[in-house]
């Protein structure tokens, strides 16, 4: 019997060159034994001298997208004696392993489709284990070919060879291709493949001003010239997508060209997840349909060969906007691009390999505070995160979430699963969706949950869908789960004691049976108390509020007394009657919501005279405003308390507006009031003992003037924010898987 040891390696280690890494060191190091792939991760069993040195190498030199959670150690003994250090084929089903995120072109493979003399010149679909599509193509685990949609892609001999040998960085990468044997690329028009170089073609057409479909690494995205306004018009007449932001992909060099670009954007933007981020444009022009009336631009680098083909062919940057119908998810299937997309786009670039799931690109904004995930989803998703301290024995807990934003997140073995972004639940093909990605995710990562968690709000999808499960089901309050979310992605230990929370955001359910949406809160995991709010307002028409701001100034201008000003503004709107709605709680809902109160002042400064054409609009067009002043502003007054009230913000704005204020500054003045605020209230818990920190969360803390002017007024404070999940309804599943197991311990 050989001595030698069992070393166990958990976290995101299959996909991604672990075992070609584990063989190489062995190697270099004298050592004998084997590497597998199995449903924990990687199995090591090895011998030899100075194993120690091998462990601390595993840490140090850990290949680019792998993460190690864990290293569990034991002895081994062999049978017999390991006469070398092998490759063994993968064990096992189920899974307790990370299951890798798709990943952003490496520069190995960039360099070689570009370079004449190699095999990939100009291939599409060049890729290694450092790059190139994973979680978009993995039907089961283990993460091998045969589990892919690239199983039906027999390997020539050349890649062969690659996928065979331990030292090239192609060893056992999943999705290798070549133009001999992979995924074959075409452009077609009104159902006939044009002949020729379809990336040439493409960037001809793309030239003359047409819309293309194009298919990527998680579905379609539509695609036209950025400096092309009247293809930019059409493209926004044919989606009937009148001005939610469109995001943009440029080469390093066309973005700065373009934006303002700070060292800690450019590094988020060349990372592997290569998400959209959010950055300031410069005064080169682009179509300015692009973004109306925001401050930001969303740029992308090219994050597939197939991308950095066309850009190049192009010239330069690409409106790439998601290829989907108006509320409904993208597009994945070639078929359905045809059918769904026939009458938006002119051509379709579309290819032979199967996409399994849709994952819409990730949005990130880095602030002078920080990054922030506004969505994850591609090249983030499936990843997982660490539980803070005290979770170590929680059980399998599945959480769904809200209704907009949907996520379904997972507990296991100490880590939390956060899905990708889904959508918005009212849709149906989100619907259906969201039910594929429950069952998707529950074989991809064997969970057999004991507890489900969900909103309060019963009349939520996902909720009824938890309830249909026949499991114990905690509902969780949707405030208390943004809540128990911030502190999970800051490691908030389960016994570190009370935080005040500030968590403003459109609206949920509230313990009262209003809508709550601007709060402070005092809790933790477990449990929490309302400590002040945003006093309440009806929601004149229920969700029609949420659409037409001026709803919600009527509201807030007449419990300021200054209704005839409302009059006066607004003479051609029927305000009578709406008053009387109001008055008689009819189809009026009382609520608490800093997203409307968001719309009210968007809506007195003319920023949103009628209807949003998608949510947070006016939000935005404020922010933008108020973004646009450097110099500091006196906050607008608003009574503090047990109740925040309003009332005297819209009194100083009438004032101002009397005086010929420029609304920049009002804008500026309103974020000002209401950081102030809510600050004062958190402060105060701190201050007096009652709480150990401050938590921001909820969507309004995606506008980066809010958090800024927010965290100025918590200096001297702890404070945390969301940085590895977004701050918006997106992380509402981690709050309350959470919060869910928290009570259960």
């Amino acid at each position: 019997m050989i001595k030698g040891r069992r070393i166990r390696v958990r976290g995101q280690v299959q996909g991604v060159g672990f075992r070609p890494f584990v063989w190489q060191l062995a190697n270099r190091m004298g050592l004998s034994g084997d590497v597998l792939n199995d449903a924990e991760g990687v199995l090591i069993r090895i011998a030899g001298t100075d194993l120690d040195a091998f462990e601390a190498a595993l840490r140090d030199e850990v290949p680019p997208l792998a993460r190690i959670d864990a290293v569990e150690a034991l002895p081994y003994h062999f049978p017999s004696p390991p006469q070398r250090f092998v490759i063994a084929a993968s064990e096992g089903g189920g899974a307790q392993t990370g299951v890798v995120p798709d990943a952003a072109t490496c520069p190995d493979c960039l360099a070689e489709i570009f370079d004449p003399t190699q095999r990939r010149y100009g291939y599409a679909f060049a890729n290694c284990t450092h790059c190139g599509p994973r979680f978009s193509i993995l039907r089961s685990v283990p993460y091998d070919r045969d589990q892919t949609s690239m199983a039906a892609f027999e390997m020539c001999a050349d890649c062969a060879a690659e996928y065979t040998k331990p030292a090239d960085r192609r060893f056992h990468a999943q999705p290798i291709a070549c133009p001999v044997c992979g995924p074959r690329l075409w452009l077609e028009v009104d159902g006939t493949k044009i002949a020729g170089d379809p990336i040439a073609q493409a960037a001809v057409r793309l030239r003359a001003g047409e819309i293309l479909a194009i298919k990527g690494l998680g579905g379609f995205h539509l695609a036209c010239d950025a400096h092309n306004a009247d293809t930019v018009d059409r493209l926004r007449a044919r989606k009937h997508r009148p001005s939610k932001p469109f995001a943009l992909m440029g080469t390093a060099a066309m973005i700065a060209e373009h934006a303002w670009v700070s060292s800690a954007e450019a590094a988020i933007l060349a990372s592997a997840s290569a998400p959209i981020v959010l950055l300031s444009p410069r005064n080169t022009p682009l179509a300015p349909g692009i973004a109306p009336g925001l401050a930001v631009h969303g740029w992308m680098l090219p994050y597939t060969p197939l991308h950095h083909l066309l850009l190049a062919a192009f010239g330069g940057p690409l409106v790439m906007t998601s290829g989907n119908l108006s509320g409904e998810p993208q597009v994945i299937g070639n078929r359905e691009a045809v059918e769904k997309l026939g009458h938006v786009a002119d051509a379709f670039l579309m290819h032979d390999r199967d996409i399994e799931r849709r994952l819409d690109d990730s949005v990130e904004r880095i602030t002078p505070h920080g990054r922030i995930v506004m969505r994850r989803a591609r090249g983030l998703a499936p990843g997982t995160l660490p539980l803070p301290p005290g979770f170590a024995d929680a059980p399998e807990v599945v959480a769904y979430g809200g209704q907009m934003k949907a996520a379904i997140c997972l507990l296991k073995d100490g880590q939390a699963l956060l899905s990708h972004h889904l959508g918005d639940l009212d849709d149906a093909l989100t619907w259906a969706e969201f039910q594929r990605a429950d069952a998707d995710y529950a074989a991809l990562f064997d969970h057999h949950p004991t507890l489900v968690a969900c909103d309060l709000n019963s009349d939520y999808r996902a909720s009824r869908f938890a309830a249909a499960r026949g499991l114990p089901l905690v509902q969780v309050q949707h405030h208390h789960a943004h809540l128990a979310a911030c502190l999970a992605d800051n490691l908030w230990p389960l016994e570190a004691g009370p935080v005040a929370g500030i968590v403003l955001d459109g609206l949920g359910l509230g313990n009262d049976g209003t809508f709550w949406g601007g709060e402070v809160m005092l809790g933790d995991y477990r449990s929490f108390a309302r400590a002040a709010n945003l006093s309440p307002a009806p929601l004149i028409g229920g969700d029609k509020a949420a659409i037409e701001p001026y709803r919600n100034l009527l509201v807030r201008l007449d419990q300021a007394g200054l209704g005839g000003l409302m009059d006066e503004l607004h003479p051609d709107l029927p305000l009578a009657l709406l008053r009387q709605v109001a008055k008689a709680g009819v189809n009026a809902p009382m609520s608490s919501s800093m997203g409307r109160l968001f719309d009210a002042f968007a809506a007195a400064l003319g920023l949103m005279p009628g209807r949003q054409s998608y949510e947070g609009e006016a939000a935005m067009r404020l922010e933008a405003l108020a973004a646009s002043v450097t110099d500091k502003a006196e906050p607008y007054p608003m009574t503090t308390g047990v109740l925040i009230d309003p009332s005297p913000l819209f009194q100083a704005w009438a004032d101002d507006r009397s005086a010929k204020i420029p609304p920049a500054s009002m804008a500026t003045r309103f974020h000002a009031g209401v950081a102030k605020a809510f600050a004062d209230g958190a402060r105060q818990l701190v201050e007096s003992g009652a709480a150990k920190a401050v938590a921001l969360s909820g969507g309004c803390f995606q506008n980066a003037v809010l958090l800024a002017m927010t965290l100025r007024a918590l200096e001297g404070v702890p404070v945390m924010i969301h940085r590895s999940t977004p701050p918006n309804d997106g992380s509402l599943a981690l709050g309350q898987a959470l919060v869910a197991a928290a009570q259960s311990l």
